[in-house]
């Protein structure tokens, strides 16, 4: 059972490792390995440059200078001090200085991955590994053969689910092929009038198949080869994803077929959000469901407030009953005149919207008045909605399990599928 991530820092945004327990739960149920796909082939460093912690309730970023190469290629020493220097007296656990011994900012991932989930059988894989490199060989001799093909197979069904009324996330322009090599900096090539180009130069077949018997790693898959590249050297029986990866895996079945191998079954990844102590006693305060501020942010919280101040629930009553009067004041002029029916339906509708717009401004005139209010929705933000994203996707898992012994052993507890809320501490 297969997931895979980009190398972010100390493991990346705690989705890496809700990933990994999705794929631990169904290696575990049907007795297969977890493999972990390090994206170490990956040159979007912008992705993977900054590390966000919470620390004394105060969002904290590190971001690093990294340059636009594949995260194997990039050196993690320049960077080890001011990584431990940030992560403070957390660089002496044993699992962060374990990791911050990687040699480069991929290894730095997967020893990280290693560290905290290792015990549980999880195995890290390094495509640009130089004693794995090879086995993407023949499949990357087979592309520069005939360049073409994937990328027509991925327009081909791109126009199918555009003809269903859908959104392709992948496409390929005239020319493009499905493989990057590497130079100074990681380049997609484009295949013309029978010779390739990385927009820098030009480079024959024969060029191209002597750089890979030389060193492999430097041509590597594009998006809608790496899923196939996995499972043409992988027995996966399972691939764990993401929404997102989910949607552009899904158009891969062309390319799937030219390899003649077939999809593995998808699955998503488990989402979770973590309630530390100080969250749970809020969201326990006001009765609000933590996925909902997660789901609506400020909107949720003002929900949830207006339940349990003295004097809301009353005045939304009274909307409701005004409400309910303008229906059947719309039913006796129907019953006179059924050509108002349309106008007085409009007229409820205009009345119920700007009933609920002034409910909110009362809300939120009271929430500005209330210093208590105000500190509770902030610190919900930074805990829940750090940047305006869900948690998930922006402080790293490792976090909590520093924080917090019993982490690792929640996660573990958790469902591999669906929501989960994990409560710490």
């Amino acid at each position: 059972v297969v997931t895979g991530q980009q190398a972010g820092l100390l493991g990346g945004p705690a989705l890496t490792f809700y990933k990994a327990h999705t794929a631990l739960g169904l290696a575990e149920k049907v007795g297969a390995a977890s493999l972990f796909w390090v994206a170490s082939q990956d040159h979007d460093v912008e992705e993977v440059r900054h590390l966000h912690l919470l620390l004394e309730e105060e969002v904290r970023t590190l971001s690093l200078p990294l340059p636009p190469l594949p995260a194997g290629r990039i050196p993690f020493a320049p960077y080890r001090e001011a990584v431990r220097e940030f992560l403070g007296f957390w660089s002496r656990d044993a699992r962060v200085a374990y990791a911050l011994e990687g040699e480069t900012l991929s290894e730095f991932f997967a020893r990280t991955l290693l560290a905290f989930l290792g015990e549980r059988g999880l195995i890290p894989f390094d495509p640009m590994a130089p004693e794995l490199a090879p086995l993407f060989q023949k499949a990357l001799e087979r592309e520069l053969e005939d360049p073409s093909s994937s990328a027509q197979a991925i327009n081909q069904e791109a126009e199918r689910i555009r003809a269903l009324g859908g959104k392709p996330p992948l496409k390929r322009k005239p020319g493009a092929t499905n493989l990057f090599l590497e130079t100074d900096q990681r380049r997609l090539l484009f295949y013309q009038d029978g010779a390739f180009t990385d927009g820098v130069r030009r480079y024959g077949k024969k060029e191209l198949l002597e750089i890979l018997r030389t060193d492999p790693s430097r041509l590597t898959p594009a998006a809608g080869l790496r899923p196939v590249f996995q499972d043409l050297v992988l027995p996966t029986a399972g691939f764990v994803v993401g929404p997102n990866e989910f949607r552009y895996v899904a158009e891969l079945s062309g390319v799937y077929a030219l390899y003649g191998i077939p999809m593995p079954a998808l699955f998503l990844r488990l989402r979770a959000v973590v309630l530390e102590p100080p969250i749970r006693r809020i969201v326990e305060r006001y009765r609000l469901d933590p996925w909902a501020f997660v789901d609506g942010g400020e909107d949720a919280f003002l929900r949830a407030v207006k339940e349990v101040l003295e004097g809301f629930r009353g005045l939304e009553a009274e909307l409701l009953r005004l409400l309910e009067e303008v229906e059947a004041l719309g039913q006796k002029a129907h019953a006179l005149e059924p050509t108002l029916e349309r106008p007085f339906r409009r007229f409820r509708a205009r009345l119920k919207g700007e009933g609920e717009r002034l409910l909110k401004k009362l809300l939120r005139a009271r929430m500005g008045r209330d210093a208590v209010l105000r500190h509770h929705l902030e610190r919900l933000k930074r805990h829940l909605l750090p940047r305006g994203l869900p948690q998930e996707r922006v402080y790293p898992f490792a976090m909590y399990a520093l924080r917090h012994p019993e982490a690792l052993l929640k996660l573990q507890e958790a469902p591999i599928s669906g929501r989960a809320t994990l409560v710490l501490g």
